[in-house]
C-alpha cells in the first residue's frame, strides 16, 4: 500500500484537526491547574499529622494511583448518569475524571516538594508569630512549587498524551481529529502517522523546555 499525504491540506487540518487539538488543550490545562489545586490539598492533608485527614487522602492517592486511566474514564462515564440521572458528556466527564485522577500524581509531587523545604524555615516562620496557614502559603508552598516546577510539568506532558484515552468515551479529541479524517478520506494510515508524528512534536518540544527549565532552577539555586 502506498502512502499518500496530499489530502492532508490545511482546509483539512482546520476542518477536522483543529478542534480536537483544542479540546485536547483545554482538558490539558484544566485538568493541570485542577489537579494541581487538588493535589496541594491532598498533600497537606497527608502531611498534616492527623488520622481524620492523612488517612482518607492516602485512601484517595493509592486507589487513583493503583487503576488504569481508561477505567476511571469510563466508571465515570458509565456510572455517573445512572446515580444524577442524566448524562454529563463525553467532554465534561472527561475534564472531571483527567482532573481528579491527575490530582492524585500532583499530590505525591507536591508531598515531595513540600517535604524538601527544610523544616528550620518553618520553625522560623513560626518564630515569627505565623500560623500554620501563613507559614504553608507564604514561605512553604512557594518554594515547594518552585523545586518540583519540571516534575510538575513533565507530569504535565504525560496528561496531554494522556488525553488520547478519551476515545473510550467518543469526545472529540486531536487523536478523533485525525481519526475522522482518516475515514473520510479513506487514509487512516496516514493520518495516524501525522497524529504519532503531532503528538511526539509536542511532547518531544515540551520536554527540552523543561530541561532548559531544570537547568536554570539549578543555576539559582
Amino acid at each position: 500500500m502506498q502512502l499518500d499525504f496530499s489530502f492532508l491540506t490545511g482546509d483539512v487540518l482546520v476542518d477536522y484537526v483543529a478542534r480536537g487539538f483544542a479540546f485536547s488543550l483545554q482538558l490539558t490545562l484544566v485538568a493541570m491547574l485542577g489537579g494541581i489545586a487538588l493535589g496541594t490539598v491532598l498533600a497537606l492533608m497527608r502531611l498534616s499529622g492527623k488520622p481524620w485527614l492523612a488517612l482518607p487522602a492516602a485512601a484517595y492517592v493509592n486507589t487513583m494511583r493503583s487503576v488504569p486511566l481508561v477505567m476511571v474514564i469510563l466508571w465515570f462515564f458509565l456510572l455517573v448518569p445512572l446515580l444524577l440521572g442524566r448524562t454529563l458528556g463525553a467532554e465534561v466527564s472527561a475534564i472531571v475524571t483527567f482532573t481528579l485522577f491527575e490530582a492524585a500524581y500532583y499530590s505525591e509531587i507536591m508531598r515531595a516538594g513540600i517535604q524538601s523545604v527544610p523544616r528550620g524555615q518553618v520553625y522560623a516562620s513560626q518564630a515569627m508569630g505565623m500560623t500554620y496557614r501563613q507559614s504553608m502559603t507564604l514561605v512553604v508552598l512557594p518554594q515547594a512549587f518552585r523545586n518540583m516546577l519540571p516534575v510538575l510539568l513533565t507530569q504535565t506532558i504525560v496528561l496531554f498524551q494522556d488525553t488520547s484515552l478519551v476515545y473510550a468515551i467518543g469526545a472529540y479529541d486531536l487523536l478523533k481529529g485525525f481519526e475522522v479524517a482518516g475515514k473520510n478520506f479513506n487514509r487512516p494510515m496516514e493520518t495516524y502517522f501525522v497524529a504519532a508524528a503531532v503528538y511526539f512534536t509536542i511532547s518531544f518540544s515540551l520536554s527540552m523546555l523543561v530541561k532548559r527549565l531544570q537547568a536554570r532552577i539549578a543555576i539559582i539555586r
